[in-house]
């Protein structure tokens, strides 16, 4: 389907050897090659604010030599490449998202703490890459939820390969809903829209002020839903081999979501777009809770130019105006 690669960092930690079974999946559905990178840290007199001139060679390098022996005498590889940088991680990783379709990492490396949920490598890489991150987590990750308590409808995917992704109505983002309506198409499975609306409402009064009308929470729903069905529209008619389920659910974005992870395979979250105000990338708090705690892999898709997203975003605030 495409000529750019899938990327997939590897360290020789068994969470990079997983991420690499995951990106060698995606290849393999995308038909596109994959590429498996290894960035070797910066000597300490290095500059670890600066990307590497060039590729060193990978033949002496052995996380390189590991995957090689892991994959030796496999049948039905994607084309598979190699590659070894030298370089701060945290700055190397997001460079290669500029010529990758997907950047596949694990949730942690071999440094840093053992008790950190998520790496810091992992975490520049979804937040500076330019194509959409997947980070996936270490297995039997305890979301906090009894099992089966996702929210997830009756008949719904529980086989832990369905596809969830969360749709916030007042600001939809295009670029994350198109990835997860493609993923689930490659996949073969069903979509499940999680839309979660504020409740209770937060009301503040000054003194000597009448309180605000009691708000119908079943009208907040339904325009919540609505809402929600309108931006799927278009992304259902370009994919009408996906069953899209809309969950509209009353409370915390990222709790759903990481409540639902746990009978997904993969759950699909934006990024914030860069504001006047605050030019530099940002995750959201939204997805960055999901990236700790979700028991699935977790996408995170930057957002599209705003050229391409402005005519959707303004047909989404004006059906919330009427």
């Amino acid at each position: 389907m495409s000529t750019q690669p899938v990327v997939a960092a590897v360290d020789g930690s068994d969470d990079s050897l997983r991420a690499l079974e995951w990106g060698l999946d995606a290849a393999h559905r995308r038909e596109a090659p994959l590429r498996v990178a290894h960035v070797r840290q910066y000597a300490l007199w290095g500059r670890p604010d600066a990307a590497p001139a060039g590729l060193p060679t990978t033949e002496d390098d052995p996380v390189i030599a590991l995957v090689r022996d892991r994959l030796e005498g496999r049948t039905g590889l994607p084309a598979v490449d190699f590659a070894a940088l030298d370089g701060a991680p945290g700055v190397v990783l997001p460079e290669l998202g500029s010529t990758a379709q997907l950047l596949v990492l694990g949730s942690r490396g071999r440094g840093g703490f053992t008790s950190l949920l998520l790496g810091s490598n992992s975490l520049a890489a979804a937040r500076d890459a330019e194509c959409p991150v997947v980070v996936v987590p270490r297995p039997g990750r305890d979301t906090g939820t009894p099992a089966g308590d996702t929210g997830t409808p009756a008949g719904g995917t529980r086989s832990g390969t369905g596809i969830v992704v969360g749709v916030n109505v007042d600001a939809p983002d295009e670029a994350t809903l198109a990835f997860a309506f493609r993923e689930a198409a490659l996949r073969g499975g069903g979509l499940h829209v999680l839309a979660a609306y504020p409740w209770p409402p937060q009301t503040w009064m000054l003194p000597g002020e009448m309180p605000a009308p009691q708000i119908d929470r079943s009208a907040v729903e339904h325009e919540t839903r609505v809402l929600a069905d309108g931006f799927l529209a278009p992304h259902r008619a370009r994919h009408p081999e996906v069953t899209a389920e809309i969950r509209v659910l009353p409370g915390d974005a990222a709790g759903h979501l990481v409540a639902a992870s746990q009978d997904a395979g993969l759950v699909v979250v934006g990024r914030h777009r860069r504001r006047l105000l605050a030019p530099a990338r940002m995750m959201g708090s939204v997805t960055q809770a999901v990236l700790l705690h979700a028991a699935s892999p977790v996408a995170v898709v930057p957002p599209a130019p705003p050229e391409e997203t402005a005519p959707e975003q303004g047909r989404g605030s004006s059906a919330r105006r009427s």
